[in-house]
């Protein structure tokens, strides 16, 4: 691959974090799709690791967690035998900060106890205070929250309870109704009135949104394990370091990173881009 400059390498940067996809980056672009999925998955793997140096000795007080689903090549069901090894369904779990919005944490692999654990003990080793954790009722979340604070956590769930809606006449895309939430406190003693998982399931819109690889109908979904990895690491770097949050305009607009004092400034995409060199 001839060597983009940061400028260009910015430019296509810019694309995929707003969910374009390879073809349509590579065509607005004009390079070769090879040359955004090298890109994609340098810049990546940079992302990952810069994030991982960054996300240390955090104040969190508040933590939501919770997994969203995509698949790598074909869904499950539709695995072959001769299918590569990491065809099949993936999960990507997420823990967000409900005051600063930062994504301090993220995980990718099944949805059995295994992976909740090893998510579970990568963020409880990046938080310097006893914090107040919210997960949905997937049992696995019970034994790994347990296992990786020791204990030393205040912990419930929140379980939404779901049935028809009468007055809804069409089925196939419209969500069941929510007709009730049970919470549940299953460790220490935790704050009934910030028992919510509302914050992490909007980023899981925003995933979907800014993430072609999680739309939902397309094909767009990733045919490589390592490329989708590098997609959420970039997605987290410019939704954590370089897009104002909304919510985080006093006393001026603010990056969930700024906010939880890991960055003093909104990255530009330039920044992210330079992470190569």
């Amino acid at each position: 691959m001839n060597r983009l400059s940061t400028e260009r390498r910015a430019q296509i940067i810019g694309m995929l974090t707003e969910g374009a996809s390879l073809r349509a980056t590579s065509r607005l672009a004009s390079v070769s799709i090879n040359t955004v999925s090298k890109l994609l998955v340098n810049i990546g793997d940079a992302c990952a690791e810069y994030q991982d140096g960054a996300m240390q000795h955090l104040s969190c007080q508040r933590l939501q967690c919770d997994e969203i689903w995509s698949f790598i090549g074909a869904k499950a069901k539709h695995v072959k035998p001769g299918h590569p090894a990491d065809f099949g369904d993936v999960w990507t779990w997420i823990a967000i900060d409900a005051d600063t919005k930062l994504v301090p944490s993220w995980y990718i692999g099944g949805r059995t106890t295994t992976d909740a654990l090893e998510f579970m003990r990568d963020v409880a080793s990046r938080l310097d205070t006893r914090v107040q954790l919210t997960t949905d009722g997937h049992q696995p979340y019970i034994i790994a929250v347990s296992r990786a604070f020791e204990n030393q956590i205040d912990y419930a769930t929140i379980q939404k309870l779901y049935g028809p809606d009468p007055a809804e006449d069409q089925k196939r895309y419209s969500p069941a109704k929510c007709i009730g939430i049970e919470k549940k406190v299953i460790i220490g003693d935790p704050d009934p009135d910030h028992v919510s998982t509302s914050y992490v399931e909007r980023q899981n819109l925003t995933m979907r949104m800014n993430l072609r690889r999680f739309t939902r109908l397309t094909n767009a979904f990733s045919r490589k394990i390592e490329n989708h990895a590098a997609a959420v690491a970039l997605h987290f770097q410019f939704y954590n370091f370089a897009r104002p949050h909304k919510s985080l305009k006093n006393p001026y607009p603010r990056t969930p990173a700024m906010a939880a004092g890991v960055a003093d400034h909104i990255w530009s995409l330039r920044e992210i881009a330079a992470l190569l060199d």
